[in-house]
């Protein structure tokens, strides 16, 4: 006997009896009783029949898919249930006003949609619902053939994505090497390629754009990275390597930012003719690099974003989308009656502030990128105002990749579009997307000054680094060349290797591991008087100041501007002494080269049970101006730490709720340990290392933080003693220099620079 949870359907009617009401240990014995009778009237019973569907075909379309099961065409407000082979209920739902309906977190194996149609229950077929393992036969990626110009992709579940297809020439003049961009963004827009496409078709690659389900003129529904998005983006990669116009038949893919993320979704998954990816700009952790730093939550750029993506994935929510329904797209206009059942991203957001494993574990490329086989070229900025700079924390999880290559640099989000990324990102894939000795094309400078023009807002020339494989004549010498480089390259001053604020680095340093081999962790003390020291107090002093959020909607950019141009009008705030509490050291007798996290560890009192901290490492310069360094962010309340993950130079909090306390009453103090996100950094001999703490905001061109509201009247207590010594941890390289000069101030990409204030600092 079999449950359902619509007692007045008729479908209830046909496959229950109505005792199935009864009680649950009621409703155990039945079997039982039912026999009993039976047989007390001389006809024992044979065993029980199996369950079977109702007989009558459902008019609606339905769909078994990964862990999920999609239909449409059924009668707007109609109740639905979706039960197992055996009949057992899973999920209810009533169809909305499309009369569609998606199921989610579907166990695997055969399932039926039930309903009613004309007072009569109704089936659909037996459907299908699988997981990411289980992928199509070759057959089936082979027999979708792709032509130059606008289409749609078939995924295994039916979806039929948008696509738009770029060759160099006529497919039969192939075959060609191969590219694809996949995202939510505009990326199967004929009218308009996203960047990364557009550079690749210019340098003679066939590009795929393929936009993502629930986005453009794409089916189904959009869900921030849920499984089904990197299954469909395995089959774009299997259907696009099947295509006989496509060189070697290995397809790389390419991006920045949200294209560039997906890339590791969908090579997590090893799709066996992914030739290697090229992700730029990227996340590592969802929940503390971008939505809650610190356990704050980002609600400028990151819920700005969400917000977008919300936008978009609303019916025509892209305007190349309804342009293309407005002419008439018959399948784009089909595609959009799913759109109902997306999810509220911003929903989502909000119901996971704290971290939950099953369900920010597999959003954050930290947990999988393991699983990543194929070569990597990765490039990230360590003061990105969008993905933030968090993505050096996941460098050590490619454990299984033969190549990563990954270029880390000062700057914003951009930073990979600068020259000295953008030469190596062309290598990479001409070694192994291509499979040719890197050969740059004349076209190159032209694309890389559009870039400045476009993206740096600078009509001056952007020089690329001198050609590298020119004495080389096979690609597997120019293979053993490039992997015998150091795997981590960290471009520094960049800003200050030209005119002050364009995209090129001053000097670079290669290192064979992240975290880098030997990095010491340097401790300074906070001191009375406002000082960092090289030791600890030597008295008890607990120096207070106010909690003010005030700053917290703040930006550096609060009247607009270009946050990627060379200068842009950076606004960053002094610190006010009543609300902060500022420290610096002595002047460094030699150069301080610093790469990787920080740790801030303060003892911690408030009269609030809980407040946000937000600190700041900057450089004191020599000619009296101060540049901005990097942040870290922690509500105190999640200071419990992930023991086996922290170290003395990383603090990682476990962000569980379980884990969230108090601060202590009565101003004791307790010890927080706020993570300093990685950098990258040349302090110069003569220079004076700062640490500023406060409430959160007024750093960043972008982020603000949902602060932990208070009145004013609370106050934040730092205890400076030998028990309870309060300290700033950095990774300091040891017998490193820097071979230039003080670079000019502003000078810096996206690290604002200030006058500094001498009597702040002093307290």
């Amino acid at each position: 006997m079999k449950r359902s949870l619509s007692p007045s359907s008729s479908v209830r009617s046909a496959l229950l009896p109505p005792v199935a009401t009864a009680t649950p240990g009621l409703r155990a014995l039945l079997p039982s009783l039912a026999l009993a009778v039976v047989s007390a009237c001389g006809n024992v019973a044979g065993p029980p029949a199996a369950w079977a569907p109702p007989a009558t075909p459902a008019s609606f379309e339905a769909h078994g898919s990964v862990q999920q099961v999609w239909l449409i065409g059924a009668e707007p407000g109609a109740a639905l249930e979706l039960v197992d082979d055996g009949g057992n209920l899973l999920k209810a739902a009533a169809a909305d006003d499309n009369g569609a309906v998606v199921f989610r977190e579907v166990p695997t194996g055969l399932v039926y949609v039930l309903g009613e149609e004309n007072g009569e229950a109704v089936a659909s077929s037996p459907l299908e619902v699988t997981d990411a393992g289980q992928v199509p036969d070759a057959s089936f990626y082979a027999s979708h053939m792709l032509q130059d110009g606008y289409q749609y992709i078939e995924t295994r579940d039916g979806t039929l994505l948008a696509a738009n297809v770029t060759l160099p020439g006529p497919a039969d003049a192939g075959p060609y090497p191969t590219l694809i961009e996949y995202s939510g963004y505009s990326a199967a827009d004929p009218d308009s390629p996203q960047p990364s496409s557009l550079i690749a078709s210019v340098l003679g690659y066939a590009v795929v754009g393929v936009n993502m389900r629930g986005t453009g003129c794409s089916g189904g529904t959009f869900q921030f990275f849920e499984t089904l998005q990197s299954t469909d983006g395995y089959d774009v990669v299997e259907t696009v390597a099947a295509q006989p116009w496509v060189q070697h038949g290995r397809p790389g893919m390419i991006g920045l930012s949200y294209p560039g993320i997906s890339q590791l979704f969908v090579a997590q998954l090893q799709p066996p003719h992914l030739a290697a990816i090229a992700p730029l700009s990227v996340i590592s952790d969802v929940g503390r690099g971008v939505l809650y730093p610190g356990g704050i939550l980002n609600n400028g750029f990151a819920t700005e974003w969400a917000a977008d993506r919300k936008r978009d994935s609303e019916p025509g929510g892209q305007r190349w989308s309804q342009r293309r329904m407005d002419d008439g797209d018959q399948v784009c206009i089909a595609n959009q009656k799913l759109r109902e059942q997306t999810p509220d991203i911003l929903e989502i957001i909000r119901q996971n502030s704290f971290w939950i494993d099953e369900v920010a574990g597999p959003v954050s490329p930290i947990t999988f990128v393991s699983k990543i086989e194929v070569p990597v070229y990765l490039a990230c900025a360590w003061q990105d105002e969008q993905t933030g700079g968090y993505c050096a924390n996941m460098l050590d999880r490619f454990s299984n990749t033969p190549n990563l290559h990954a270029t880390l640099v000062n700057g914003g989000h951009t930073e990979p579009l600068g020259p000295a990324v953008f030469s190596r990102w062309m290598e990479f894939l001409d070694i192994y997307v291509a499979k040719r000795v890197p050969r740059r094309s004349p076209l190159s400078q032209l694309i890389i000054d559009t870039i400045g023009g476009q993206a740096f807002s600078t009509d001056a020339s952007l020089p690329l680094e001198a050609e590298r494989f020119l004495d080389l004549t096979t690609v597997d010498q120019a293979q053993m060349r490039w992997e015998s480089e150091p795997r981590i390259r960290i471009l520094f001053d960049n800003g200050a290797g030209g005119e002050p604020g364009l995209p090129l680095p001053a000097f670079e340093f290669g290192f064979d591991a992240w975290p880098i081999p030997g990095t010491v962790a340097r401790s300074w003390y906070l001191n009375e008087g406002g000082t960092l020291t090289d030791g600890p107090s030597a008295m008890q002093v607990m120096y207070n100041f106010g909690y003010d959020t005030s700053l917290s909607q703040q930006t550096t950019l609060p009247n607009g501007g270009n946050e990627w141009a060379a200068l842009p009008p950076w606004v960053w705030t002094q610190p006010d002494p009543a609300t902060s509490a500022s420290y610096v050291s002595e002047v460094l007798a030699e150069d301080r080269v610093m790469a990787g996290n920080g740790s801030i560890d303060l003892w911690l009192s408030s009269t609030a049970p809980d407040v946000d901290v937000q600190v700041t490492l900057s450089e004191v310069r020599p000619d009296g101006l101060e540049t901005l360094v990097q942040n870290g962010w922690l509500r105190a309340s999640r200071r419990k730490l992930d023991e086996a993950e922290s170290t003395e130079l990383r603090p990682v909090s476990t962000h569980l709720e379980r884990d969230a306390e108090p601060l202590p009453e009565g101003g004791e103090s307790a010890l927080v340990r706020v993570e300093l996100f990685p950098f990258a950094h040349a302090f110069r001999a003569g220079s004076r290392i700062r640490l500023i703490v406060n409430a959160p905001g007024g750093t960043r061109p972008r982020w603000k933080f949902e602060a932990i509201p208070g009145d004013g009247s609370e106050l934040i207590g730092i205890e400076h003693s030998a028990a309870h010594a309060s300290r700033i941890v950095l990774p300091v390289l040891e017998g490193f220099s820097a071979p230039t000069p003080l670079p000019p101030c502003p000078a810096l990409r996206a690290q604002p620079c200030r006058p500094y204030q001498e009597e702040i600092a002093l307290m």
